[in-house]
């Protein structure tokens, strides 16, 4: 069992940047690869980001990609998103999530471990 905690979601002006951050406890996110959704008011929760257990493969959704990078620091148990750029359509809840795999992943039905969430909101 892992649990995440999502923090770094705020207001922020079109253009601007965030990081995300996902704090583990419970066990060491070593074992986990870690994926971030997001989901908007009215809509489904659709794939952000993912990366690997060891970090060294990573895949960004269509709509984020050159502008969001996922990582990790697997000495601090910690996965993040650093996001760029943002746009009003970036709007929306942030959920970190972690499943034991070697591969990744942006089925949300893959993950077994979910963040409550966090809220950012760009402004136009």
């Amino acid at each position: 069992q892992v649990q995440l905690v999502e923090s770094g979601g705020g207001l922020v002006q079109a253009g601007g940047s965030l990081r995300l951050s996902c704090a583990a406890s419970g066990s060491t996110i070593s074992l986990y690869t870690m994926g971030w959704f997001r989901q908007a008011p009215g809509k489904e929760r659709e794939f952000v980001a993912v990366i690997m257990r060891s970090g060294g493969l990573t895949r960004h959704a269509d709509s984020v990609r050159g502008r969001f990078t996922v990582s990790r620091d697997n000495a601090k148990n910690t996965a993040y998103l650093q996001m760029n750029s943002l746009k009003p359509e970036d709007t929306a809840v942030y959920y970190c999530a972690a499943f034991r795999g070697l591969s990744t992943s942006d089925n949300a039905n893959d993950y077994n471990y979910w963040g409550q969430g966090t809220q950012v909101t760009v402004s136009s």
